[in-house]
């Protein structure tokens, strides 16, 4: 069988991955283990959140499946750092989980040129140094031009609880053993990475009575635009927390811990670490909050945030037992940990191609990274490239100012990973420029340029801009300060005229007051976007002039086969990061720790002598 791209892997890296590559008109095979796991949420019932509610509209912007599946599960709605700015506010979302891979395998089955092929991916075609498609389990082939990796966590998985081992990606599912071993035989540089999951608890046995409620927010905003409104009952989560008799049971058992008996020595996430580690590391604290999250409507299953372990499964059920309203709580899952192969990210380029094999492209835990928005982003932007590769178009590539995407990626490439990468939006150097409500606007030309935008998507961004005109015209009118006073504006009456859009910088001052035309008449979730738009606009003035250096930076190309090691001044130190992460450019070389600016200098001297 024939295809221009072949995704390995259903979870949320390969999902993006394969109905981008569609969208772009690539013939896209997805092959997964098993079709009815397609689109499970391994971990939380949740999506989004500080930093990843970002990805997850920026991959919506390009019209991907995160967001609209999100809103169709979702049961539980709320704004973080909703007291701080709207740059920094992450949305996130609690999803049914059933419901969830529900809507994502109906968007695929819905994806022209694209077929699901069941089945394990046993190794990749590669003859003479070039890749040819994959081969399965079962002795077919698939021949295609480019091929994504989104394995997850099924490369080499193995799964830890207690004294337990098992060979596995996820509770129940198979490791994707033989594929492993031939990247490995690849010499390709890999390692291992450890995540893990808490107990899933019985709801039912949980006294719910006696802790606190955490409401969904009330406000009707969705992840997508292109849902309109929320579309389930909500429910609310609930809030306890360890204690000293939690710890003292966790410090009793941790020689059973795989993380401390040596069983395990990959290295985990450190923004969300299991709860042994945060008993040993933090032993000061007298509890940790755990956020008690329902995992569908119909479902009586309970998802305990904050207590991801490893610990045997007689030590988690006393644990469990130990804290405030789950003293009688039974658990139906433990936890466990789960230890993979991954792909050192700086073997790649910024398309997410494997600069020692082209044509294969990686996605999501394989590069390293933790967490469904990192993977939705990667698979968007590695099923775009995919595509472009199969069939002659651009790479898509983002840079840091544009999009949380294209930081995410430029870490990646240029630096490498120590622990599984997490989104941060102190990642993001223009953060202020990076708001969630903005990323349509930001993102939306770039994603119709790039073939990523299915008709429907197509007419509401045209829709969408052709309103943004129009209250930009009306935003235009020049008012006096008195005016705004009748209007109930608290502002001083000094006799200044200011356009409708210059008053909203003025504390106090609202939409309503300068243009109640502009309010009454157009979508609120945009007329609330370029509100934000004029309040932020004395300081993204101030960017500019650093976001047009680094663009300028960004257009000095640097040649794929530059030898560093050639360039007169280099330190050897420098000379070793720079070739393993091979910068594409003058401006990704000078964000590699320890480059510094002589040194930069001194390779774009060089490269402008090999290209006279």
């Amino acid at each position: 069988m024939d295809y221009d791209v072949i995704v390995v892997g259903g979870g949320h890296a390969g999902t993006e991955a394969a109905a981008a590559a569609a969208r772009r008109g690539a013939r896209t095979a997805l092959v997964s283990f098993d079709p009815a796991r397609i689109g499970a949420m391994s971990c939380n019932p949740a999506i989004g959140g500080l930093g990843k509610g970002h990805l997850v509209r920026e991959v919506d912007a390009f019209d991907g499946l995160i967001a609209r599946a999100t809103d169709a599960a979702g049961i539980h709605y709320r704004m973080l750092n909703r007291s701080k700015g709207t740059a920094v506010q992450g949305p996130r979302v609690q999803a049914d989980r059933r419901l969830y891979a529900q809507a994502i395998q109906q968007m695929l089955a819905d994806q022209d040129k694209l077929e699901i092929v069941p089945g394990e991916a046993a190794a990749l075609r590669v003859t003479g140094g070039r890749l040819h498609g994959v081969v399965l389990a079962d002795g077919r082939e698939l021949t295609a031009r480019a091929v994504v990796l989104a394995t997850g966590t099924f490369l080499g998985g193995r799964l830890f609880c207690g004294e337990s081992r098992d060979e596995g990606g996820r509770w129940g599912e198979r490791a994707a053993t033989t594929l492993g071993e031939q990247l490995r035989g690849l010499d390709l540089p890999m390692a291992r990475l450890k995540t893990g999951t808490p107990p899933r608890l019985d709801g039912r046995t949980i006294n719910w009575a006696v802790l606190d409620e955490q409401p969904s927010d009330s406000e009707g905003w969705t992840m997508s635009p292109m849902s309109g409104t929320r579309q389930l009952p909500q429910l609310f989560c609930a809030i306890t927390r360890t204690n000293a008799t939690t710890h003292d049971i966790v410090r009793g058992a941790l020689d059973r811990s795989p993380l401390f008996s040596g069983a395990i020595g990959a290295a985990g996430p450190r923004y969300c670490p299991s709860i042994e580690d945060k008993i040993h590391r933090f032993g000061d604290r007298d509890g940790h909050q755990i956020f008690l999250e329902p995992e569908g409507i119909d479902d009586h299953l309970v998802y305990p945030n904050g207590i991801s372990t490893s610990l045997p499964a007689d030590v988690q059920h006393r644990m469990i037992q130990s804290i405030a309203g789950l003293e009688q709580a039974e658990i139906a899952t433990p936890g466990y940990a789960v230890e993979y192969d991954h792909i050192d990210p700086r073997a790649l380029d910024p398309s997410l191609e494997l600069r020692a094999l082209p044509g294969l492209f990686c996605c999501g835990q394989i590069n390293g990274t933790t967490g469904y928005e990192e993977a939705a982003g990667q698979g968007l932007l590695a099923g775009l490239n995919a595509a472009g590769h199969a069939l002659g178009a651009s790479a898509v590539i983002l840079d840091r100012a544009s999009s949380y995407l294209g930081v995410m990626i430029d870490d990646l490439v240029l630096h490498g990973i120590t622990e599984p990468y997490r989104m941060l939006t102190a990642r993001a150097e223009y953060r202020l420029r990076l708001r969630a409500d903005n990323a349509e606007t930001r993102l939306g030309g770039i994603a119709a340029a790039a073939g990523s935008l299915g008709p429907l998507r197509r007419a509401h961004v045209a829709a969408r801009e052709a309103a943004r005109s129009e209250i930009g015209l009306a935003l235009q009118e020049v008012l006096p300060s008195r005016m705004l006073i009748a209007r109930g504006a608290a502002i001083v009456d000094d006799g200044a005229q200011r356009s409708a859009y210059d008053w909203l910088r003025f504390p106090g001052v609202t939409i309503a007051q300068v243009a109640p035309a502009v309010s009454a008449c157009f979508d609120p979730a945009l007329v609330a976007e370029i509100v934000e738009d004029a309040r932020y606009a004395p300081y993204l003035e101030r960017q500019d002039s650093e976001i047009a250096q680094l663009r300028r930076d960004e257009s000095m190309m640097l040649p794929r086969s530059l030898d560093f090691a050639a360039i007169p001044g280099l330190s050897i130190e420098m000379v070793e990061r720079l070739t393993v992460a091979a910068p594409a450019s003058l401006a990704a070389a000078g964000r590699i720790r320890g480059i510094t600016p002589a040194a930069l200098s001194a390779i774009l001297l060089h490269a402008r002598r090999i290209a006279a």
